[in-house]
């Protein structure tokens, strides 16, 4: 089987710092893959790399078997033109820690905004679409509500909507929860865990071990641009083999 998603060697640098340094791992379809590890580890920045929002200095990148923004002759690489990767990253969704949403458009017309834009869909199948998903994540009753009008839970689900909208084969989730009050967490992760048994493939960078103990299919503990543990999230979370990996969820468990 194809890994939806391939490393091989990523090397990562933002000038003298070096943030990624030679990730290796693969994620299979319809896995719940958790990237979990202390702030400036390089999880976020990995998954930027996924859908080529960041370059990758050194190795290969694939989704899906293909590689990501890049285009292989013999033993060298060519970036893709931005319409290339444009083309491709439509079947990668992504969220963010801040929504990001449009801020004079309703949740519905941000939902239905990428199809029509970006596919060309009629309006009429990018509403009842985008009316399907409202509903899908708790909120058919906000569908013109702007997202001021919106708690922080609110509109990171209306966030999440928008990205099924352009019917990704994967989904990247950078700290979903993390700018959210604590009592607004569980809504988001309740509309993570219904995708995942949909069969999503997911990618998620998360503090939430709760979260990647029940849903998590495989763990990933990353420190200083390296994967330092990975395996079963019950099995890492409650055994640790290794002394980092220990002395960081000692703080976050």
């Amino acid at each position: 089987m194809t890994p939806m998603v391939k490393a091989e060697g990523v090397h990562k640098s933002f000038g003298a710092a070096h943030i990624l340094k030679g990730i290796d791992l693969e994620v299979a379809p319809r896995e719940v893959f958790c990237l979990v590890g202390p702030s400036g580890s390089g999880k976020s920045t990995f998954l930027r790399c996924i859908n080529h929002l960041e370059q990758i200095n050194a190795g290969r990148l694939y989704v899906d078997g293909e590689l990501v923004g890049y285009r292989q002759k013999g033993d060298k690489l060519y970036e893709l033109k931005d319409s290339e990767v444009a083309l491709k990253r439509r079947d990668i969704g992504m969220v963010f820690q801040r929504f990001n949403l449009f801020p004079h458009m309703t949740a519905l017309e941000n939902v239905m905004e990428a199809p029509i834009q970006v596919k060309g869909e009629a309006k009429a199948v990018a509403r009842e679409r985008a009316e399907r998903l409202l509903d899908r994540v708790g909120l058919a009753d906000k569908a013109k509500n702007y997202p001021s009008q919106l708690s922080g839970g609110q509109q990171q689900r209306v966030a999440i909507a928008r990205a099924l909208a352009m019917e990704p084969k994967l989904m990247l989730f950078d700290e979903p929860t993390s700018a959210l009050d604590p009592e607004l967490v569980g809504d988001v992760l309740d509309v993570m865990r219904g995708l995942a048994e949909d069969g999503m493939t997911m990618i998620v960078v998360t503090h939430e071990m709760g979260f990647a103990r029940e849903v998590g299919d495989a763990l990933v503990f990353m420190d200083d641009g390296v994967v330092v543990e990975s395996g079963n999230p019950r099995d890492v979370l409650t055994n640790p083999q290794h002394d980092r990996t220990k002395a960081f969820l000692s703080k976050v468990l």
